[in-house]
């Protein structure tokens, strides 16, 4: 066991944050996302919620500053604003204050999750509850 590594986070969770490069990025998805046939490097954190992996997952990982918009979220195509969005907003402002947030439509995201270092997937039920990060340099 290590210290401060918060215990939702798993074994291959940590090792592919490590991993990581700055520009990189991390998709964390929602239950419904198509991570399996989108990307191969997929980690299951099935009984977990989305708000809970992504405030572990930022108490690690530094987002980019170089970047608009270094945290990009599945556009519902309506700007209708899902619930889970505002908890997002709290978790990376509390972390990471002062970053922009991005959209892209569905199938551009799905491409860009497909040339994501990795998927953490949840089994979350909320709805648009797909949030992608990049990742900057310490």
């Amino acid at each position: 066991m290590l210290k401060e590594i918060p215990d939702i986070l798993s074994p291959d969770a940590v090792k592919l944050m490590m991993e990581m490069g700055h520009g990189d990025t991390l998709l964390i998805a929602d239950g419904n996302y198509p991570a399996t046939t989108n990307n191969p490097r997929v980690i299951r954190a099935d009984g977990h919620k989305l708000t809970d992996l992504l405030d572990a997952v930022l108490k690690l990982f530094p987002l980019d500053r170089v970047v608009d918009a270094p945290v990009t979220l599945m556009s519902t195509g309506n700007n209708t604003k899902p619930p889970v969005w505002k908890q997002f907003e709290e978790i990376v402002e509390r972390h990471e204050g002062g970053v922009q947030f991005g959209q892209l439509d569905r199938y551009p995201f799905y491409d860009a999750g497909a040339k994501a270092a990795g998927i953490i997937q949840s089994g979350d039920r909320a709805l648009f509850g797909n949030i992608m990060l990049q990742k900057g340099a310490l």
